[in-house]
């Protein structure tokens, strides 16, 4: 969320996420430490009304401002390498199974925030992973996106790369009024959204998966998931659906921001699975 890009400024919103920079910077140096050499990306913020799509670049550079909210964040200059193969395979695989996608290279498709703010503080080596974004359809179901998932560890198991996955998005996505949005900064929209993302964590930490799955259209439509929560589908259809046998590791407390809530939770890739 563009919080934390706005709490690495100065001024007096500085180091209001600390706890979140520093549980993204673990997870770059726990993908490091597993060997990983590439990042693909769900990106709530690349949101697609029609199909499916992945940049397929070789090199993602430019400086960003958010046309959302350019008060948080301008001037968010990036480079990383991409991974053209990969991005081939996975629109290869999400056809095959029997969805549209398209692979894209193209000058100015640019990155959006949700997948540089989580790199700033992940992939910041002298020497970065690969990065591919994954559009969101907002538009699409969760079994679409859980479909989309099982597409993309296809693709990675045909591939020669070792792949990181990040789904960038939130728990509940619920929005105060514009006129007293900006009283909201650190304060849920709704109690009630809070109680359930509580009891999606609880569920996670403790290896309940199925349970919130079978949940999942509901919490997503009743709690205004992001971009239609595609990047939480896609992430438990690369990890095997109800048939996950993990539990996620809670990286930071969760927090609201400007309404929405807001955690990082670290899901290990089980045994059967080498992506």
């Amino acid at each position: 969320m563009p919080s934390i890009w706005l709490s690495i400024q100065t001024g007096k919103h500085h180091g209001i996420r600390r706890h979140a920079e520093v549980g993204l910077a673990e997870v770059g140096r726990r993908a490091r430490e597993r060997g990983a050499d590439t990042f693909v990306v769900a990106d709530s913020h690349w949101m697609n009304s029609m199909s499916f799509h992945i940049n397929g670049k070789a090199r993602h550079q430019g400086s960003y401002a958010s046309h959302e909210l350019p008060h948080f964040i301008a001037d968010l200059e990036y480079d990383y390498p991409g991974c053209q193969e990969l991005a081939q395979l996975i629109g290869e695989e999400i056809n095959a199974g029997g969805q549209k996608s398209m692979v894209h290279d193209v000058k100015d498709l640019g990155l959006e925030y949700a997948t540089l703010v989580p790199m700033h503080f992940m992939n910041r080596d002298g020497n970065p992973l690969a990065v591919v974004p994954v559009g969101c359809n907002i538009y699409s179901s969760i079994d679409e996106n859980r479909r989309v998932g099982e597409a993309i560890a296809r693709a990675v198991l045909r591939s020669d790369r070792k792949v990181a996955f990040l789904a960038s998005g939130s728990l509940s996505h619920q929005f105060p009024p514009n006129e007293i949005s900006s009283q909201y900064l650190d304060k849920i929209s709704n109690p009630i959204n809070e109680q359930a993302d509580r009891l999606v964590l609880d569920q996670w930490r403790t290896g309940r998966i199925a349970e919130f799955l079978s949940a999942l259209p509901a919490y997503n439509e009743r709690f205004t998931g992001e971009a239609a929560m595609a990047d939480t589908a896609m992430l438990f259809g690369i990890l095997g659906w109800d048939g996950y046998s993990g539990h996620g590791e809670q990286l930071c407390d969760y927090f609201p921001s400007s309404g929405t809530g807001q955690v990082i939770v670290d899901f290990p890739i089980p045994d059967g699975l080498k992506a």
